[in-house]
């Protein structure tokens, strides 16, 4: 949960700053990233409890002990988890500004360095307990890792808030001018996804034989066979942006018009939900 909540939370921020402001002052989008904020909070004082747990060797009700909370902070996990709950909490200022000010916020350039600054702020805090430092080349991995999921918070918040805020409203305008913006988006998403994914995936792994005989090599085929499939539904989607976006902006919109670019937005955003970028 932790992992979409920061996806959604994120890419959502982005969506609404580099294609949507008025977004700002739609009761879904707003709805949404409100819910991914509570989401990401939750999940990281909740992992503090658990990673306690954990480390003493307890159960479920060992992550309610405040006991927990307090020998888990001196730990390395514990700090990066503290370190990520503090920065949620400055993302709480972010997102509040955004709903008070609205459009004209989210075009403010203090804002968006703000908001630039936090959201790359909680993407280092989940990659430090990610892959980035397993490999031979601690530091390029660690670049590879922050590109990576920001790449994925991009792709996977933009599609959630295109599917949840966007298409049920069908305005013509917003069609014409958010629709194509965010294709171009998710193609550069996409080429830093495989970009950076190939240089983690290398540190990790390290040869193909590995690749091919170890679970973990497995797992990384598994997952380019589900990209695989998002992108023949990115693919579909582009497809209908070049061909069927003009005709349903002169329909204003309507819902047979625009049903299949919906249908393949679904698609696209349900593979790429089984896709854990932090893994």
């Amino acid at each position: 949960m932790g992992y979409l909540a920061l996806a959604v939370f994120v890419g959502g921020l982005a969506f609404v700053a580099l294609l949507w402001p008025r977004g700002a002052e739609e009761r879904r989008a707003r709805a949404l990233l409100a819910l991914a904020w509570g989401c990401g909070l939750l999940s990281t004082v909740a992992g503090i409890g658990l990673q306690g747990a954990y480390v003493s060797f307890g159960g479920l009700r060992d992550a309610l002990r405040p006991a927990s909370y307090t020998e888990v902070l001196t730990t390395e996990p514990g700090v990066a988890l503290a370190a990520r709950g503090l920065l949620w909490v400055l993302a709480a200022v972010v997102l509040s500004a955004l709903l008070q000010g609205g459009a004209l916020t989210s075009r403010s350039p203090g804002w968006r360095v703000g908001a630039l600054a936090v959201a790359l702020g909680l993407l280092r805090s989940t990659g430090m307990r990610g892959h980035d430092s397993e490999g031979s080349e601690p530091t390029w991995g660690a670049v590879a890792d922050l590109v990576h999921l920001l790449g994925a918070a991009l792709w996977t918040g933009g599609l959630v808030m295109l599917t949840v805020a966007v298409l049920p409203r069908r305005r013509p305008a917003e069609l014409a001018s958010v629709v194509p913006g965010y294709s171009r988006l998710a193609a550069v998403s996409v080429a830093a996804i495989v970009g950076a994914g190939l240089v983690l995936a290398w540190q990790v792994v390290g040869s193909y034989d590995a690749l091919l005989h170890t679970s973990y090599g497995q797992l990384l085929l598994v997952k380019a066979a589900v990209l695989g499939g998002v992108l023949v539904a990115a693919q579909c989607s582009r497809q209908w942006v070049r061909t069927r976006l003009d005709l349903a902006v002169l329909l204003r919109g309507e819902a047979a018009t625009v049903r299949p670019f919906g249908y393949s937005v679904a698609a696209e955003t349900g593979l790429v939900l089984v896709v854990d970028p932090g893994q």
